[in-house]
């Protein structure tokens, strides 16, 4: 996805008419220095390179054979179940969403900020913990209803926080007026606010779309079939790949249809506030005899999204014994999973370090098709980056095939977007003019990236390194396919205990994970207050 940092866009279309760049930050009759400008095409490269080898690999038989797979019955049958989950997804997160946004930041809800924290929550849950944490409980849920239900649970704050950015944001003079013309909260609520936050609610059901598209866990848990489960299974079940890529590419173009769609409906609508002045906040409206409903919906939302899930895991662990409680497996396993994924960051931000720079520092046709090259890995599913980096390994780099390095890498493709855009964030908000200065008394530009840039940045780019290690953490379909033999992370461990059914010996890596994931999330929370 793109970055959607609003400091100094890098595109000068976007730039309101009459707009000026701050001083030194987009530099446009500049190129970048080749110290910043050769790693960066390296890093886009390398982004772009499960992209084009999916491409090639799906046509190496040919285009007929391609397309007898791709339009045979059961894609038709995975594509149909796919979007029907995305679809009854994202209209129950645009529920949750939207309606705890209104209650929490438009309304007088006792314990209003309270609540805001805790249904955000679930974003700390991977959807396969969910998952598990349902199915274990209830194993009537498996198939499509256990799997809606738990995507549901973990992505509604998709929609949730974006709407609550663009609830405090907006002008309440608008509201104000149709209430004094008469118009009750449900209406006013209906012909006012509803309006002003559908751009921020269809970003949020964007991203719920494209996270359901691309989950491998919680559907293969549940044992509902869509396209990633599909892709796993015909890459497992024959020796021949061609399948698998070609339905690799048919998930590749939905995610691109999806978002293209999502930008041609949002088109050219405003929103803003079209007043001077100081924004002034909303006075919260009273509930009335809709207070007691309005509680206990946040209750019953937070006792499903976030207690569940967490008294189902105090079960299962109390109930374990010496015989599914190994605790030198898993503190092997989670030192495994720490170490992994702390590679995967430092080659993320290693990478992400030049684009990010040239993305904040520069604009024109070079640093725009960069930075866009750095994101097209996040448009990939994890199950087709790593299986195009499995046929690239097969094919080119036999030696790399199930070792460490080449799990790292999947790290970096799908997770560079996330370092890019801290990157890209730390750089805008530090003075660029020292580093005019630098270059005035003769600094060559690698020492004034090294000396000036970096350091200011730090803080920044470490931000963004910590969220891509939690990110990296809680990956499981790329862990699959490209861990070396023998080795486990506490993801794929879950996922293998869950699939025999070994619930309480799945119960403490699924804690472990959500307690270390947890650690690093509690820091960026501090950072960012």
């Amino acid at each position: 996805m793109h970055s959607t940092d609003p400091v100094a866009p890098a595109d000068p279309a976007v730039r309101p008419a009459g707009a000026t760049a701050p001083a030194g930050r987009l530099r446009a009759g500049r190129r970048p220095p080749a110290a910043l400008l050769l790693p960066a095409a390296a890093a886009a490269v390398f982004a772009l390179l499960p992209l084009g080898y999916l491409g090639v690999r799906s046509l190496e038989r040919g285009p007929a054979y391609a397309w007898e797979v791709i339009a045979n019955e059961r894609t038709a049958q995975l594509l149909g179940r796919s979007l029907g989950l995305a679809a009854v997804v994202v209209a129950a997160c645009l529920v949750l969403g939207v309606s705890l946004a209104w209650l929490t930041v438009r309304t007088a809800l006792p314990g209003a900020r309270a609540w805001s924290v805790l249904v955000t929550l679930p974003l700390a849950v991977p959807s396969y913990v969910a998952a598990f944490t349902w199915l274990s409980a209830f194993p009537g849920l498996a198939g499509f209803g256990g799997a809606a239900l738990a995507l549901t649970l973990v992505s509604f704050p998709y929609v949730y926080l974006p709407v609550t950015a663009a609830l405090r944001g907006a002008d309440p003079a608008q509201e104000e007026v149709a209430r004094s013309l008469g118009h009750g909260p449900l209406k006013t609520f209906l012909s006012v606010t509803l309006p002003q936050v559908r751009p921020a609610a269809a970003g949020g059901a964007v991203l719920v779309a494209l996270y359901v598209f691309s989950d491998f866990g919680a559907v293969s848990l549940m044992r509902y079939d869509t396209f990633t489960r599909g892709i796993y299974t015909s890459y497992r079940a024959s020796f021949d790949r061609t399948p698998a890529a070609a339905l690799s590419v048919v998930l590749v173009v939905m995610t691109i249809l999806l978002v293209a769609a999502e930008a041609r409906t949002r088109g050219r609508a405003g929103h803003a506030r079209t007043g001077t002045g100081t924004a002034r906040p909303a006075v919260p409206a009273t509930l009335g005899r809709w207070q007691t409903p309005a509680l206990a919906w946040c209750t019953a939302v937070v006792a499903i999204a976030v207690l569940m899930p967490l008294a189902t895991l105090g079960y299962w662990l109390a109930v374990g014994n010496s015989a599914t409680w190994d605790p030198a497996r898993l503190f092997d396993t989670a030192g495994t999973t720490l170490g992994v994924a702390a590679a995967g960051a430092a080659l993320t931000t290693l990478l992400a370090l030049p684009v990010g720079v040239i993305a904040a520092r520069h604009r024109g046709r070079t640093a725009h098709l960069l930075e866009q090259s750095a994101y097209a890995g996040h448009a990939l599913p994890g199950i087709t980056v790593a299986l195009s980096l499995v046929f690239f390994a097969v094919r080119y780099a036999e030696p790399l095939y199930q070792e460490l390095p080449l799990l790292v890498c999947a790290y970096a493709v799908l997770f560079l977007p996330v370092a890019v855009a801290a990157t890209r964030a730390a750089v805008l908000q530090s003075p660029p003019v020292l580093e005019d200065v630098a270059r005035s008394l003769g600094r060559s530009p690698l020492r004034v990236l090294r000396e000036i840039t970096v350091p200011l940045a730090a803080p920044g780019v470490a931000a963004g390194a910590a969220l891509t290690f939690v990110v990296c953490m809680k990956e499981l379909p790329a862990t699959l396919l490209l861990r070396p033999t023998g080795m486990d992370t506490l993801a794929t461990r879950l996922w293998t205990e869950t699939g025999t059914g070994s619930f309480a010996a799945a119960a403490p890596y699924a804690a472990a994970l959500i307690l270390l994931a947890a650690i690093p999330s509690y820091l960026l929370g501090r950072h960012r207050t």
